[in-house]
């Protein structure tokens, strides 16, 4: 992620979005820049109109982070429902035990 952050960072500086300068970004914030993805990088950003991606991704739907969150209560709500119903599985094992014990 590092190496889009230098990206943007550059590019809401006004600079130019190249090999150079990102290099030297990731290296001023103590990133050691491994050349490789940093070309990947450019090429990959060659054919994107930066502002209009970040203008997307800002009118994204702000419920999507929502849906983990639900989906986390749904599955705790589950889990206390097992765990209950473990209890009550104990609890008539114990009463069956007692009838013989």
């Amino acid at each position: 992620m590092e190496y889009v952050y230098a990206a943007m960072l550059l590019h809401s500086a006004g600079k130019e979005v190249k090999e150079a300068t990102v290099t030297k970004v990731l290296e001023a914030a103590g990133v050691k820049a491994d050349s490789a993805r940093v070309k990947a990088l450019i090429a990959s950003l060659k054919e994107v109109n930066i502002d209009e991606a970040i203008e997307k991704a800002a009118q994204a739907p702000a419920a999507a982070p929502a849906a983990p969150a639900a989906e986390a209560a749904a599955e705790a709500k589950e889990e206390k429902k097992e765990e209950e119903q473990g209890k009550s599985e104990e609890e008539a094992a114990e009463g069956l035990s007692s009838l013989f014990g």
